[in-house]
């Protein structure tokens, strides 16, 4: 296993670009352009002693929408790794290339708070790559450590569509799990992609302007599901414990601007949830909590 060390997080905006460049027609053909590897690279990214800017963490919260406590919510040190899961997507080794895949799932273990003091080093690889039936599934998996202690851990599950799928997956996380009904509408403005992007770093067409958003296929700029999964947790906020599991399954993307509704549960110490269309009877996420 190679491991490749950075002293910052690497700039997105020529990640992007290179993300995109696999999909143009002859180019994306091209050697040292072309994606198609049956296996994930044998890589680790990582970078140390990640520190958290106090205004940075600020204009996450508000778009997000989490109150100010004095350790960050369990879906920000992703800010941190985003950079690396762009790098590691965007070499050629990787299986896919990144224009066109799905975020389908993401995972989160908060094993402890991290205060808004400490430092972390931040590691991102690639495993599990398998079929699904109808394509291909890769995880990537991101850890931050305090001291050489994990305290936190994400797995983010990718899926490309295509042929190759044959398999049905195997216990899929949330398989069974519906999105439970609620009453609480989240009215969304067209600029939340461009917001949410500007603190991320995600600058993904499909997420800013409904221009950008149809040469990838889709009617208007869609919200962010990394957005969803943090305004959700951002609403339990008061009720989270300090150590969780909570996993997300994203579904129907949830076009901008427009009016969604958020509803939870909780039983026996599992806290159900989801984000559902406040019309049409259709889910864009559901996700679930349990304590660690």
């Amino acid at each position: 296993m190679t491991t490749r060390s950075f002293d910052k997080a690497p700039s997105t905006a020529p990640l992007m670009l290179k993300a995109v460049l696999p999909a143009i027609p002859v180019i994306g053909g091209l050697p040292g352009i072309k994606h198609g590897s049956s296996t994930v690279p044998d890589l680790v990214l990582e970078r140390r002693g990640v520190g958290t800017d106090p205004k940075h963490l600020e204009r996450y919260n508000e778009v997000c929408g989490f109150a100010r406590t004095d350790t960050l919510p369990a879906t920000y040190p992703h800010m941190a790794a985003f950079a690396l899961h762009m790098t590691l997507m965007t070499d050629t080794a990787f299986p896919f290339a990144p224009v066109g895949l799905v975020h389908l799932r993401n995972r989160i273990t908060q094993h402890r708070p991290i205060r808004i003091d400490e430092t972390f080093d931040v590691s991102v690889t690639a495993a599990d790559l398998r079929s699904h039936p109808k394509g291909r599934l890769v995880d990537l998996l991101t850890s931050a450590s305090v001291g050489g202690e994990v305290v936190w851990e994400e797995v983010t599950t990718l899926f490309s569509r295509g042929r190759e799928g044959a398999e049905e997956e195997t216990s899929p996380p949330l398989a069974s799990v519906e999105a439970p009904e609620g009453v609480v509408q989240w009215k969304l403005g067209g600029d939340l992609g461009r917001r949410y992007a500007a603190v991320s770093g995600d600058r993904n067409p499909i997420h800013l302007y409904p221009i950008t958003a149809k040469a990838f296929g889709f009617p208007r700029n869609i919200a962010h599901g990394m957005w969803t999964k943090a305004h959700a947790l951002a609403a339990l906020q008061n009720r989270l414990p300090d150590a969780y599991t909570v996993d997300v399954e994203f579904q129907k993307p949830i076009l901008l601007p427009g009016t969604v509704v958020f509803g939870s549960r909780s039983d026996g110490g599992v806290t159900t949830f989801g984000v559902t269309a406040a019309r049409k009877p259709s889910t864009h996420l559901v996700g679930r909590i349990s304590a660690s």
